[in-house]
């Protein structure tokens, strides 16, 4: 059986503490990283995204429409134009100028029912930039909640990994004071049960929270102070101290 003086074993529970510690700042960080607002903005702000896409889309296509719109009415104003200056000229035949005069009341009923269309699209354009800039700023303010949260997060983030890294320090310097076989047994149980060492505090294993049963209690009182015995349940190795009632 591995041995170390009860004082010795006592210490173990101070490197517990710190490396408990240890522990609880990183499931904290882990916890902080796993921002649950943030997630759900990015849902949120994916789905905005998709709607700023789709307004933008139309947008465009309302646009290219309009600038159809736009040259059908330059065109038939450009053949009105002509003919005006050709009318203005008198030049031609009395047929040809009839002809032309009807032309003239053909392309200006022509004219009216493009500029018609003309202004439909135009309206139609002017709703569909409002849809985008809507969209657009509600995209905005979505990352501007996001950057918020994730500074947020990052700061915390940072002030934990600050106190781990002075936590670990301190870790270090006291467990390079302890024999190295008493240290390698500890670490040994610390990784494989998540637990190194706890009280035996009124024959209750504090490192499984569960009383310990009569037999194995009075095999523990059969041990000598210097002897290092594990909790059965947990694994962890007991400190024992008269003072607990162990």
């Amino acid at each position: 059986m591995a041995k170390a003086s009860s004082a010795e074993q006592l210490r173990l529970l101070d490197l517990q503490a710190l490396d408990s510690n240890v522990r609880k700042l990183r499931n904290r960080a882990r916890s902080v990283s796993d921002n649950s607002a943030i997630a759900e903005l990015g849902l949120q702000r994916a789905a905005a995204q998709s709607k700023l896409v789709a307004a933008s889309t139309e947008a465009a296509d309302v646009t290219r429409e309009l600038t159809r719109a736009e040259a059908d009415v330059a065109s038939v104003v450009a053949r009105i134009e002509r003919n005006r200056k050709h009318l203005d000229s008198g030049m031609g035949t009395s047929k040809e100028l009839t002809a032309l005069q009807s032309e003239m009341e053909s392309l200006q009923r022509r004219r009216s029912d493009l500029e018609d269309v003309e202004l439909e699209v135009m309206e139609r354009l002017e709703a569909a930039k409002a849809a985008e800039e809507q969209f657009r700023q509600a995209a905005q303010a979505i990352d501007a909640e996001v950057s918020e949260l994730e500074q947020a997060r990052d700061a915390e983030l940072a002030e934990i990994e600050a106190e781990r890294l002075t936590v670990v320090a301190e870790r270090e310097e006291l467990a390079a004071t302890f024999e190295p076989a008493l240290l390698a047994i500890y670490e040994k149980t610390l990784a494989k049960n998540g637990i190194g060492a706890a009280r035996l505090f009124n024959g209750t294993s504090e490192g499984s929270g569960m009383q310990l049963s009569p037999g194995d209690l009075a095999d523990i009182r059969k041990a000598a102070e210097d002897d290092i015995v594990f909790c059965p349940d947990s694994g962890c190795i007991l400190v024992r101290s008269a003072e607990w009632g162990s």
